[in-house]
């Protein structure tokens, strides 16, 4: 969702700001804006890409220190007045802001009656507070904190004070943000991808923490003014994997990289007799539940419904999957030894961590699986399981969500072997051959590029129809092509049509069925006579030994439980050649953000 970087130092801070925040543009945004301190506070920002900033910025201005934002609209519509950096009345602070404060209006009524907002966001109360209280003590850390101290909800913030140019003022309390250290400057950023153009050392902050960012010095301080003392960690991603290198979208890098993600995920939790290198606690307390709970959201819920199916036909563990942001209001009632898994890329999905939150407090264990060491569900939660991925950049989750579904795997392997239960089913083994035949997929991409033309060019709706595994597949499928070619499609179970769904089928709506599981395989092939007798244009995936003549494509054989590894590949390309045949930006579709970190 919305980035933020800050540089202080001996550099011309422009070029750093609008580099960093083209690091940040996967994320998300609709507007982005930067502020620098020459002689004078110089405020560029507009509405729409950082293309379009760095055009507004006046390139004369000389500046050392400075603060950047991309904004993705909750508080006002996306426009320029609405786009961040925020000043005060007088134009002594600059702010930027992620996440959402919950109390901005009754801050507003309660504290700032008479002042005159220029914009409609929660943002500018937080800076007109931070004027109001500066004014009243001379003191601006006081003002900062007792600014801090009044906010509910997210935020993420760096402030500039003119009356302070040495000083960038930071705090965070839900949304993530780090600072990075240098030699003679510091650096301030929502993710490290942001700044590793500069350093690779970075703090993390904590909750209800306020930093004093200086060129050579960084102070941590609690609310209270009580010193922190935290060492960095060095950012563990190579930057030419946050390139796109020869592709023309990160998406289609992703798809490709997804081989290469299977056989990382096979070495880092092989050990050196080729048994599962998992830690002892988490193991254990796997062994010790009586009930897992897969809290996730979007493609990750779907990867955890996949888990579930490995959880509980591998490992016999009685499992549930939940929408994180419906279980963080209604918790059901839970087992007497439950184990929570967390499931997200970017390890900062705020509904999930609403969730991590409360189960922390009743005390019970819990495991995110995450792309992102350091990230606040791994920081968080009891244990912690990491996807290998790589850096995913692209807002369409692809190789996330297969490594999510792999690490579940091993998980249930594990768990199963911990409980000595005898198993013909060896996980680095059958995700070898997941690995040889993703690249056989990712070899006939013009395949799916047809298959995309054919079925997909002109219609305005798609169906995707499965049993069992293949249901869940479909579920991702349909989420991947509305995502990104805003064609209106849905994942039905096959047994569902005839219940309702199939009121909906007409001639020439596309329908595309996945047919990868034995006991299943016929009843799907009914499912698709019955739309195809009402019209429809019947597009069947299906498993090699399990096709049939007909069938638009054949994947290559897998173990039957991991077929949805290897079934996606062609949803994810057919999707990818759909949003390109539509001229939709497929990297960044509209309305969406890569890491949501706002409830």
């Amino acid at each position: 969702m919305c980035g933020i970087v800050g540089y202080i130092g001996n550099e011309d801070t422009k070029e750093i700001l609008l580099k960093g925040l083209e690091k940040l543009e996967y994320r998300g945004y609709d507007s982005a804006g930067i502020a620098v301190r020459s002689e004078d506070m110089n405020v560029f920002k507009v509405k729409g890409r950082i293309a379009n900033l760095r055009e507004a910025v006046d390139e004369s201005v000389h500046a050392t220190t400075g603060i950047g934002h991309t904004r993705w609209a909750t508080h006002g519509e996306p426009s320029e007045t609405n786009a961040h950096p925020h000043q005060s009345s007088t134009g002594r602070f600059t702010l930027v802001h992620n996440g959402v404060i919950e109390n901005f209006e009754e801050l507003k009524r309660d504290y700032l009656e008479g002042v005159n907002f220029a914009s409609e966001t929660d943002t500018e109360v937080i800076v007109q507070l931070i004027e109001k209280f500066a004014l009243e003590s001379g003191n601006t850390l006081e003002a900062f904190r007792k600014t801090v101290s009044l906010l509910h909800g997210s935020y993420a913030l760096a402030v500039l004070d003119s009356e302070n140019p040495d000083e960038i003022f930071v705090a965070k309390n839900k949304s993530p943000l780090l600072v990075g250290l240098g030699e003679d400057f510091n650096v301030v950023a929502s993710d490290s991808m942001a700044m590793l153009q500069v350093t690779d050392q970075f703090v993390e902050l904590m909750d209800e923490e306020v930093v004093i960012v200086k060129q050579d010095n960084v102070e941590l301080q609690k609310l209270d003014g009580t010193t922190v003392e935290r060492e960095p960690f060095t950012a563990e991603i190579d930057a030419s994997d946050i390139e796109k290198g020869t592709y023309p979208h990160f998406m289609l890098k992703e798809i490709d990289e997804q081989p290469f993600v299977m056989r990382n995920i096979i070495q880092e939790y092989q050990d050196e007799n080729d048994d599962i290198k998992l830690d002892e606690d988490i193991r254990k307390a796997m062994s010790e539940c009586d009930r897992v709970y897969i809290i996730a959201a979007g493609t990750s819920y779907h990867a955890g419904l996949i888990g579930k199916e490995f959880l509980e036909k591998i490992a016999e563990v009685p499992t549930e999957v939940h929408v994180a942001s419906e279980f963080s209001y209604n918790f059901p009632l839970l087992s007497e030894k439950p184990l929570f898994v967390f499931i997200s890329q970017s390890g900062e999905t705020a509904d999930l961590r609403s969730v991590l939150v409360e189960t922390n407090k009743l005390g019970h264990p819990a495991l995110t699986l995450t792309n992102v060491p350091g990230s606040t569900l791994s920081r968080e939660a009891t244990y912690t399981m990491h996807l290998h991925a790589g850096p995913e950049i692209a807002v369409a989750s692809t190789k996330a969500y297969t490594a999510q579904m792999a690490v579940l795997a091993i998980l249930a392997v594990d768990t199963a072997r911990a409980k000595g239960l005898t198993l013909d089913f060896d996980p680095m083994k059958e995700l070898g051959i997941v690995s040889s035949a993703m690249e056989s997929l990712c070899d006939q991409k013009e395949v799916f590029e047809q298959i995309a033309r054919d079925y997909l060019s002109t219609t305005r709706n798609c169906f995707f129809i499965g049993r069992g595994l293949d249901y869940f597949v479909g579920l991702e499928g349909a989420l991947k092509l509305k995502e990104i070619s805003y064609i209106q499609a849905e994942g039905f179970a096959g047994g569902e049509l005839k219940h309702g769904t199939i009121a909906l089928i007409e001639d020439g709506t596309p329908v595309i069925a996945l047919a990868t599981q034995e006991h299943v395989n016929s009843s799907i092939r009914s499912n698709v006579q019955e739309v195809v007798t009402r019209g429809a244009n019947d597009c069947i995936i299906s498993l090699e030994g399990l096709d049939r003549e007909g069938d638009a494509f054949v994947i290559p054989n897998v173990h039957s439980l991991l077929t949805p590894l290897v079934s996606v590949l062609p949803l994810q390309l057919i999707s990818y050649y759909a949003a390109l045949h539509r001229d939709c930006d497929v990297d960044k579709p509209r309305n969406l953000a890569k890491s949501v970190t706002v409830e």
